[in-house]
């Protein structure tokens, strides 16, 4: 058996994918479960859409709630402050500039990752290509894209 793959994300991160597994497993489940009850009632299961629809929503349900325990369970907790500030890390916010226009983003695990709030994945080609690098560095970012390059100009 291979090792399950690991999130690093934040103590908020976690509590946040905690909370999204309660109110599914709390909320969510209990309406799906009264919805399939419900379609049942409707007659002939074959050719019921509610009924259809109701178990397509139970798979995604109990799909996410599967993988919100494994995101938990193998939670690896990035703490603040915990290597150089110099550094580009998991966990820091970073500044770069790209043809003279500066970008901020925070870099957090996969499982937190949220472009439009400023937070990409680790996994981002972004992340990759400066994890790892210091203020002052120019790097070659890799992207789908294509290749361009970024100075980094603050690590938070």
């Amino acid at each position: 058996m291979s090792a399950e793959k690991q999130y690093p994300m934040t103590a908020e991160g976690k509590e946040k994918l905690e909370n999204e597994l309660h109110d599914l497993i709390t909320v969510k489940r209990p309406e799906v479960v009264e919805r399939i009850k419900i379609a049942r009632g409707y007659g002939d299961l074959s050719e019921n859409s509610e009924y259809d629809a109701a178990k397509d929503e139970q798979g995604f349900v109990e799909g996410r709630i599967k993988l919100v325990e494994t995101m938990i369970r193998n939670a690896i907790i990035i703490e603040e402050g915990s290597v150089d500030s110099d550094i580009v890390t998991i966990g820091c916010t970073v500044t770069f500039e790209e043809d003279g226009e500066a970008e901020t983003y925070q870099i957090v695990g996969s499982a937190e990752a949220d472009p439009f709030e400023g937070r990409i994945s680790n996994d981002s080609p972004i992340a990759k290509g400066i994890i790892g690098h210091k203020v002052g560095e120019t790097v070659k970012i890799v992207t789908p894209g294509g290749e361009f390059n970024v100075k980094i100009i603050e690590v938070k």
